[in-house]
């Protein structure tokens, strides 16, 4: 075990051609360019960030506020910058640094927007910090040739493909719950698509259902094996990008098939983007091979020793966490896909489809009147629809009508919450206890037992709303 160990620390400070670390800074500085320009022209920093009357906060960061006026205009803005800066290799450490911080800040801002793939955006522009990307094919190897260099150590490739790979993995162990081995939601999804090309109309045939379902389990499971391994690699990388195509052209998934394609090269040969630019300026008529290894000095990372020490220490540590935080819904009793605890930072990807029915009750002890809530007089549409099926957001809409009350000349009010949900075609069952005064519930990671267990309490229908509902909170949340 020890000269195995010994073995793989040698392995991970080999000299590697930097070429597709460098091809990885470009793309990922382009998709992020992009990401700020899609943010800009369709209106969503205002959406999400300035026209709700609150914002849902993670746990551990209710200090995270939006800024005010013009600030997160100009954030963004500078996101844009940053992004540029780092793909053109223009003072790239900083810029890392920044679009890290104002990234995560951002991610940070909302919770009802959670999603996997801007919590990806957030670890891999932190790794990146710490990647010598900017050696070779940069502005700032153009002003300092004394930084510049054609190879790095082998580990600053190895971390990058391991976080994929992890990411992969989990969503296929994601999968494995009886809901997915019955194709649902995949089944439902599909019915209301098929409109997609060629294949469209087979989306309602039980064995094409099926088949994808489980081609997706197997491929997510299976994939970082045959990309790392050199005679399956390209018939991987084919089967992922189509992959990712197809779930570009299913779901509103954003950037993220984009990136996993762009991502996904990372596993092949350090030098193929050197290769391909021979072959290009060279119009395919050069048959002299290019050296395996380009000539060159060794990116100083890790010159002695001792910093190859932390550089190990801080690889275990970061890959420990990565390996072990997806698995901390096994802490939690019921099944995740229902009490959504754990659910986040767990690359849960595309596993559940809810309908809900959300309603508030609100009571004042002293006089006894009653309030009958709905949330969507409060909320943003796109908030509303999330809230059905999320303790979280469940307790902090409560704790943000008592604070209403209080301000409405009721300090001392009762606030509870009768939501029911239907997960995944299941029939519609009550999902928080309505006989609980959620003001007096903190907010802890500790399981909370005031979320019934799945099927507790059955209806074939919705249960009914109060009398001065307007109207009925419906949750179509494809997650």
């Amino acid at each position: 075990m020890v000269q195995f160990l010994a073995v793989w620390r040698r392995q991970l400070f080999q000299p590697i051609d930097i070429a597709s670390l460098v091809y990885f800074r470009i793309a990922f500085g382009a998709i992020m360019i992009w990401e700020v320009w899609r943010y800009f022209t369709k209106g969503w920093i205002s959406r999400y960030w300035i026209d709700p009357v609150m914002n849902f906060t993670y746990y551990g960061f209710h200090w995270v506020q939006p800024l005010p006026g013009i600030g997160l205009y100009l954030l963004w803005a500078a996101m844009g910058l940053w992004a540029l800066a780092m793909m053109v290799g223009w003072y790239y450490r900083l810029c890392a640094i920044l679009f890290f911080l104002g990234f995560t800040y951002s991610f940070l801002l909302e919770q009802a927007r959670y999603l996997n793939h801007f919590y990806l955006v957030c670890l891999i522009s932190f790794l990146l910090i710490f990647m010598p990307a900017h050696r070779a094919f940069s502005v700032d190897a153009w002003r300092r040739p004394a930084i510049a260099a054609s190879v790095v150590p082998a580990w600053t490739l190895w971390l990058l493909r391991a976080q994929l790979g992890l990411v992969y993995f989990y969503a296929g162990v994601a999968k494995l719950n009886e809901d997915w081995f019955r194709a649902e939601p995949l089944r439902s999804w599909l019915a209301r698509r098929t409109d997609f090309p060629l294949i469209g109309h087979l989306f309602t045939e039980e064995w094409m259902v099926y088949f994808l379902s489980y081609s997706g389990l197997l491929l997510d499971l299976f994939i970082t094996p045959f990309l790392i391994w050199r005679r399956t690699r390209w018939a991987a990388i084919a089967l992922a990008t189509s992959f990712h195509l197809i779930n570009a052209r299913l779901f509103s998934i954003g950037i993220f098939p984009w990136f996993m394609i762009a991502a996904t090269l990372l596993f092949l040969a350090p030098g193929w983007p050197r290769q391909l630019g021979h072959w290009v300026t060279s119009r395919g008529r050069s048959t002299e091979p290019l050296p395996s290894r380009p000539r060159g000095r060794i990116s100083r990372v890790a010159p002695i020793h001792l910093r190859r020490s932390a550089i190990l220490g801080f690889l275990g540590l970061y890959l420990a966490w990565q390996v072990l935080f997806p698995l901390r819904h096994f802490l939690y009793p019921g099944n995740v896909n229902w009490t959504y605890e754990g659910h986040q930072y767990a690359w849960h990807m595309k596993l559940l489809s809810k309908q809900a029915q959300v309603e508030y009750i609100v009571i004042d002890r002293a006089t006894n009147q009653t309030w009958f809530v709905n949330p969507e007089a409060y909320l943003q549409r796109w908030q509303a629809r999330k809230i059905g099926s999320r303790p979280d957001l469940i307790l902090q809409f409560a704790h943000f009508l008592a604070s209403e009350a209080a301000e409405a000349g009721y300090p001392d009010v009762e606030v509870r919450a009768d939501v029911t949900l239907a997960l995944n075609g299941r029939p519609y069952a009550r999902f928080v206890d309505p006989e609980v005064d959620l003001v007096h519930e903190r907010r802890t990671l500790a399981p909370k037992a005031w979320v019934l267990p799945m099927g507790a309490e059955i209806a074939t229908e919705p249960y009914p709303v109060g009398p001065d509902t307007t109207e009925s909170l419906t949750e179509s949340a494809e997650e």
